[in-house]
């Protein structure tokens, strides 16, 4: 098993409210929503269309099914990094999805920065907790874990970039630290291999703003 170098970037905690059902953080500049709130703007209606597909029953069952598997493979890379994983408190099949992601653990990951600290930005309006800010491949970034039912193409997952995106500017701004890579690491069902996206952040920034302006003209919120 690997050992992982810190560098302990200090950020202080933020604690949350709910407010029109989304989560919002509480920082010094205000109470702003979560980054993930926001861009759920653009699966809404989709999500709408499945759930009408499939029915209400199954489509809760396989949403808490999937909720439960992220959150604790997540946890597992959390644990892992911070070099105490403990295996025995997963499940197989937790352990399964887990497996690909540590092999790019092993092989990528340089000196680590920070884990699943909350950050904000005044700039952008928008806050949210991110997974891990760490060296890949030698270069700093925004490392985002993601579980999924099938492959990917890397056209279909917008949003993720610009989660990422969000994350480098509210990391820059709270630290004066840049982070110009954001890097997607999924582990799908029945893969042996995980699915590893990486862009730049600054070719999703501009897009990031649309989304939020999009999101702020859905749920009626006046533009600044």
């Amino acid at each position: 098993m690997r050992v992982f170098e810190h560098k302990h970037i200090q950020l202080d905690e933020l604690s949350t409210e709910t407010i029109g059902g989304k989560r919002h953080y509480v920082t010094p500049e205000g109470k702003l929503p979560s980054i993930t709130s926001v861009l759920s703007v653009l699966s809404i209606d989709g999500i709408k269309a499945w759930r009408a597909r499939v029915g209400e029953k199954e489509a809760n069952k396989i949403s808490t099914r999937a909720a439960r598997r992220g959150t604790n493979v997540h946890q597992m890379c959390e644990d892992y990094i911070n070099n105490e994983l403990n295996k025995d408190k997963f499940l197989p099949h937790e352990i399964e999805s887990f497996v690909p992601l540590q092999k790019e653990l092993d092989k990528s990951i340089g000196l680590v920065y920070a884990q699943e600290v909350p950050l904000y930005s005044t700039y952008l309006g928008v806050a949210g907790r991110v997974d891990l800010i760490a060296e890949w491949d030698g270069r700093l970034s925004i490392v985002d874990f993601k579980t999924s039912r099938k492959v990917k193409k890397k056209e279909w997952i917008s949003g993720y970039f610009q989660q990422g995106a969000a994350y480098a500017v509210m990391f820059e701004e709270r630290t004066g630290i840049p982070v110009d890579k954001i890097v997607i690491a999924m582990t799908v069902d029945g893969e042996s291999d995980a699915s590893v996206f990486v862009e730049k952040r600054d070719n999703w920034v501009s897009t990031l703003q649309e989304t939020i302006e999009l999101y702020k003209d859905r749920y009626g919120i006046p533009r600044s």
